[in-house]
């Protein structure tokens, strides 16, 4: 594929975006950029959180992954539903009935500032690990397949592409994202579905052995009963349903799109809906993982050291000029679906958390520098992961990033299950004790546990740690709070 029609390709592709951008911010106000005004129609909502949920992460590792742990993966996304379930009908009516912006903003209510603040800190650390991290995994694959061949630096690409996500998202905010999430779900799908096109066609496969040459194969093994393996089923499962309330429950992210229903209703038929897509939309990436590894086999295709590269490395070298040129747009999507989202999560979270800004104010300047900020510091977070140049190493920090949804998971828990308050003031020291007490256990199980080994549990884990640190800080309030849900 030359690196002219790479270019073109990812040229088209913001352009695309910036016209969205575009007809998407006429009119727009302050409360377009954080709350849609609250117009945003469910079923785009939905669809469009589908690529939102994945990332550019999901999109290349998941079938590269299938090599190594064969659809495991799919306990935990089985999993999912029962944490989307309880978003649905607990989360959502919470969020709905105290008409948050910010959904940080019901710590305060419960607790007291310092726990308000406490969890908006660990929101942006998490954030800004994960974006920068998905961003700069997803960085590497454009690097290789275009700009290397223009000896572009990876810093002017990355700072160029991050202008760019600025440029299409400073204005509209979420009510912009919404619509432009659609439109990249839509590449992400039509990838990977022209991707198994292409692999049925070349190996003259009609649907039917299709199908066989997936349900057949030992990668397509499920389930894992073992207890001590960190893959085992109720371990996954669990997990996974945790891992939903978490990352999307509990995340600005992922919740302010919800927030822009126009009701409750609206919402709720919007996770409904995009939770059960998101079942068969994992189930397409993992048949897909299957494909390419009897693909390469079939071809007598060397299959890349890391599992991570095989999606990117067929795509580009082995499959027909269209399904390079679908991936290409579908990976591009993947990154920029996350990125973008996450880059007007940060700044209403900043704007509204610890500015103390209301959303209905006309401060767009002050908006827009924090929206440049954050744009910055992403920039500079790649690159820091690009100078450390030690996949272990960074693999590392972006697991650090998940324990800190931990103290999250232990703050609502407490909130919505109990009647007590909590010296607000120590709040913040529970918080950073928990991921330290966590991290500390993990390595030490396998001695202390007879050779068990944590998972994703270990999510559980630390929003145990949590809920019992506030226990130990709290006290039975004399009448129940006005605002206990």
């Amino acid at each position: 594929m030359s690196p002219l029609l790479v270019f073109s390709i990812i040229v088209g592709y913001f352009g695309l975006l910036l016209i969205i951008a575009r007809l998407t911010s006429r009119g727009s106000d302050s409360e377009s950029f954080f709350t849609g005004n609250k117009q945003s129609p469910w079923y785009l909502v939905a669809f469009g959180m589908i690529g939102a949920s994945l990332s550019g992460v999901t999109f290349i590792s998941v079938p590269g992954e299938v090599g190594n742990s064969n659809w495991s993966y799919f306990q935990i996304v089985l999993g999912y539903l029962v944490g989307y379930l309880v978003i649905a009908t607990v989360l959502l009516p919470l969020y709905y009935k105290l008409n948050l912006v910010s959904i940080y903003q019901y710590l305060e209510t419960r607790f007291g500032v310092r726990s308000y603040k406490t969890g908006a800190f660990f929101f942006l650390i998490s954030r800004v690990i994960g974006a920068s991290f998905r961003l700069f995994l997803v960085a590497g694959v454009l690097q290789i397949a275009f700009f290397d061949a223009f000896n572009i630096p990876f810093w002017v690409s990355v700072l160029v592409t991050i202008a760019l996500i600025w440029m299409y998202t400073f204005q509209g905010g979420i009510k912009t994202i919404v619509w432009t999430d659609t439109l990249q779900t839509f590449f992400m799908l039509l990838a990977v579905v022209i991707s198994i096109y292409f692999i049925a066609s070349e190996l003259d496969l009609t649907f039917a052995s299709l199908v066989t040459s997936i349900t057949d194969s030992p990668m397509s093994t499920t389930f894992i009963w073992d207890w001590k393996a960190p893959g085992n089923f109720y371990k996954q499962f669990l997990s996974g349903a945790f891992i939903a309330i978490v990352m999307t429950g509990l995340d600005q992210d992922m919740m302010q799109k919800n927030l822009t229903c126009k009701n409750l209703g609206d919402a709720q038929k919007n996770m409904f809906w995009f939770s059960t897509s998101l079942v068969f939309v994992n189930l397409l990436f993992l048949a897909l993982g299957v494909l390419l590894y009897h693909y390469a086999a079939v071809q007598g295709i060397s299959i890349p050291e890391r599992t991570d590269s095989l999606y990117p490395f067929l795509a580009i070298n082995e499959f027909h000029l269209v399904g390079g040129i679908v991936f290409l747009l579908g990976i591009t999507a993947a990154a920029y679906s996350s990125a973008d989202s996450a880059l007007t999560a940060l700044t209403t979270s900043f704007y509204v958390d610890f500015l103390n800004k209301d959303p209905k104010e006309s401060d767009s300047k002050t908006r827009m520098g924090i929206h440049l900020g954050f744009s910055l510091l992403i920039f500079f977070v790649i690159l820091v992961f690009r100078a450390i140049n030690d996949d272990s190493v960074i693999v590392a920090v972006f697991k650090v990033a998940g324990y800190t949804y931990g103290p999250l998971l232990g703050l609502y828990s407490f909130g919505l299950f109990t009647k007590k308050k909590i010296k607000d003031k120590f709040a913040p020291l529970v918080c950073i004790v928990s991921p330290v007490l966590t991290y500390l256990l993990n390595v030490n199980s396998e001695w202390l546990f007879g050779g068990y080994k944590f998972g994703f549990e270990l999510l559980l884990v630390n929003g145990l740690f949590t809920f019992l640190g506030l226990s130990l800080i709290s006290q039975v309030q004399s009448q129940d709070p006005k605002n206990a849900f």
